[in-house]
């Protein structure tokens, strides 16, 4: 694998400089050009290097060797999201600088599944037959839907032993349920009538622009001008255009599953609009405002288990649509909650409120949990144990959803090292040793897995 580092590299780059953002869908394209293009670079590589490849109609492929019945399987993604403004390197240039790619998808997620795709690579040639087969699959939906591997697991099968090199190390033994609610309340009138809402790009993105509009009454003109000229917000831009006032909001996007690391921006204008806002129509705002709050406490949702922790709620998405606006919630709750209770508790107390909020949608992809006792888990573990030293590191919880949670038998391992770069934030970077690294660790992952796998089948 270190005569090969420099292989790795460059198909690394080559892939990290596809702009491979999801877009209209084409013939046998169904994420766009560029999430095929991406596809087909990875499994011209595996056709390259000799390994069987099979294309799924564009929405998923996978590059395989070995025999027997056992199947050990990695399942990357090559799909990334939206790039938003702030970045200082070019987003798909995959610039070296200090010992650093600079790309989006280093680390989220076309850096590991090269490393993974080299792992397998280096097996084929040296290890020989293992008794199982070892297959790299290729995503190209992860990031907005997991239509791909929903396609995938209509006609593959599922492997003995899967990981999905997606998240920290060793592994996530438990990732939190996913919901994502669609919450709309009607534009309202009066002193302070809101007519405008529009931020975000993703539900598990924090908004970081924000630009909110509402008409000011000629009887409380004096009242919001007073609070703008008290405004003490320096990430708000405000303005008049005659009886309109616009707001305008700066914050910082990051993963939506760690919405405490960001900076929403849709909650800085809502919060002003809430301050701002005369008493006849202050509950209006306030409601809307709770909605921002990250603990998901404005939808009635809060709470914790003890293996999990708190849940936690992203507002990634404002809009405006007709006479209404709509609030996109990305929700990670705790392991041991069913998402039906969480859409209950989410009903039950927006109905409570006065400002007529409804919950207009609500879709939920279940938790995964492992017994850290699993024979994955243990296998994971012990090889991480004897590649790095690191006898202290555990296996961990998160709130992120993986490839996991949508195929048996599977957890998602790590991918990076402090001073990479997190994923969904701008400037996204991998060191290039820990690519090299990452590839050699998930080699010995892949072939213990392999005889496992032999032995269990």
């Amino acid at each position: 694998m270190r005569q090969h580092e420099q292989d790795l590299l460059n198909d690394t780059i080559a892939m990290l400089q596809i702009p491979s953002l999801e877009s209209e869908a084409l013939p046998n394209a169904p994420y766009g050009a560029e999430c095929r293009r991406a596809l087909d670079l990875a499994l011209q590589l595996g056709h390259d290097y000799g390994f069987v490849t099979k294309d799924i109609e564009g929405h998923i492929g996978y590059c395989e060797f070995g025999s027997g019945k056992g199947l050990v399987m990695s399942l990357g993604h090559l799909d990334v999201v939206p790039v938003g403004p702030g970045w200082k390197h070019a987003p798909f240039g995959a610039e070296i600088v200090d010992g650093y790619i600079y790309a989006r998808g280093t680390t989220d997620d076309k850096g590991p599944s090269m490393a993974a795709f080299y792992a397998a690579r280096a097996i084929k040639e040296t290890v020989g037959d293992l008794g199982a087969r070892i297959r790299i699959v290729f995503g190209c939906n992860e990031e907005s839907g997991f239509g791909c591997i929903h396609r995938y697991t209509q006609t593959e099968e599922a492997p003995t032993f899967g990981v999905a090199p997606d998240s920290g190390w060793p592994l996530i033994h438990a990732e939190k349920g996913i919901a994502n609610l669609i919450v709309e309340a009607p534009l309202n009138s009066g002193e302070f009538a809101l007519i405008e809402l529009a931020g975000g790009q993703r539900p598990n993105i924090v908004i970081d622009h924000c630009v909110a509009r509402v008409r000011v009454a000629a009887s409380a003109r004096s009242h919001v001008e007073g609070k703008v000229a008290d405004s003490w917000d320096r990430n708000l831009t405000l303005s008049w255009n005659g009886d309109v006032l616009t707001v305008e909001a700066i914050g910082k996007a990051c993963h939506g599953s760690i919405p405490y690391g960001g900076d929403n921006a849709a909650a800085r204008a809502m919060r002003f609009l809430a301050e701002a806002s005369p008493l006849s129509t202050q509950t209006y705002f306030e409601e809307l405002s709770w909605l921002t709050h990250p603990s998901g406490v404005g939808v009635g949702i809060h709470g914790r288990d003890d293996v999990s922790q708190d849940l936690t709620s992203n507002l990634g998405i404002v809009s405006t649509s007709g006479s209404a606006v709509q609030f996109t919630i990305n929700v990670r709750y705790p392991v041991t909650w069913k998402g039906d209770v969480l859409r209950d508790r989410a009903l039950a107390h927006l109905a409570s409120l006065k400002s007529g909020l409804t919950l207009a949608q609500f879709t939920d992809s279940p938790s995964l949990y492992f017994p850290l006792d699993h024979p994955l888990v243990d296998t994971l573990v012990r090889v991480y144990q004897e590649e790095t030293g690191d006898m202290e590191t555990k296996p961990g919880v998160m709130g992120g959803g993986t490839y996991a949670r949508a195929i048996p038998n599977t957890v998602s391992i790590g991918t990076s090292w402090e001073g990479d770069g997190l994923a969904h934030e701008t400037d996204e970077r991998l060191k290039i040793e820990h690519l090299f690294r990452a590839s050699r660790i998930y080699a010995h992952m892949f072939i213990e897995l392999a005889m496992l796998a032999a032995q269990t089948e």
